[in-house]
């Protein structure tokens, strides 16, 4: 056999690898189930504003331990009606009880320093947020069961990593996202 094959066959051995190499390192597109999940999220880190300015204004506080048992107990009810984990689905809703009250406390404090809130509406919390709040846990849990096929994929970090930003209003709202979705995911994280 004469050299010159043997390197054409050795150059297109190694340009196939190269090739795959590359289709191997892009992601997947994401499954159309991650968008709609991502907005509700956000959308729910949204109304952490308006519960900020209740808690202001009323002085109390940002932790209310006893409400979180209560909704995380009743989403681990709606998981059971819904097949989904109610182990996950409690880590999933205090993770965004996390996120929010880190909107809450970041904006508290931005208030404080400047000695005032906006002077915007409030929306009575009881009667107004809460209800919100439940109304965006039941269709949070639907997207979340339609996007629970996909928590394992490899690529699932990757895929919440580029639409966070573009989602998120400002660097506090973005950095309660990344809380918001830490727990999505359940495939190891590439080193």
């Amino acid at each position: 056999m004469s050299v010159k094959p043997t390197l054409q066959l050795l150059c297109c051995a190694t340009l196939g690898l190269a090739v795959l190499n590359a289709q191997a390192s892009v992601p997947a597109s994401p499954p159309q189930a991650l968008q709609p999940l991502l907005v509700t999220l956000n959308e729910r880190l949204n109304i952490g504003d308006l519960v900020a300015l209740t808690k202001w204004d009323s002085g109390k506080p940002i932790q209310d331990s006893p409400r979180e048992a209560q909704v995380i107990a009743n989403a681990r009810q709606l998981a059971t009606d819904r097949k989904l984990d109610p182990e996950d689905v409690g880590q999933l809703l205090a993770a965004q009880m996390e996120a929010n009250k880190l909107v809450q406390y970041g904006l508290l404090a931005k208030w404080q320093t400047a000695g005032k809130a906006p002077d915007t509406p409030r929306p009575d919390l009881a009667k107004q947020i809460r209800p919100r709040l439940d109304e965006l846990q039941n269709r949070l849990l639907q997207q979340y069961a339609d996007f629970a096929p996909y928590r394992n994929d490899p690529h699932c970090a990757s895929w919440i990593a580029q639409a966070r930003p573009r989602l998120a209003k400002d660097k506090l709202h973005e950095l309660a996202l990344i809380r918001a979705t830490g727990e999505l995911c359940t495939a190891a994280l590439p080193r």
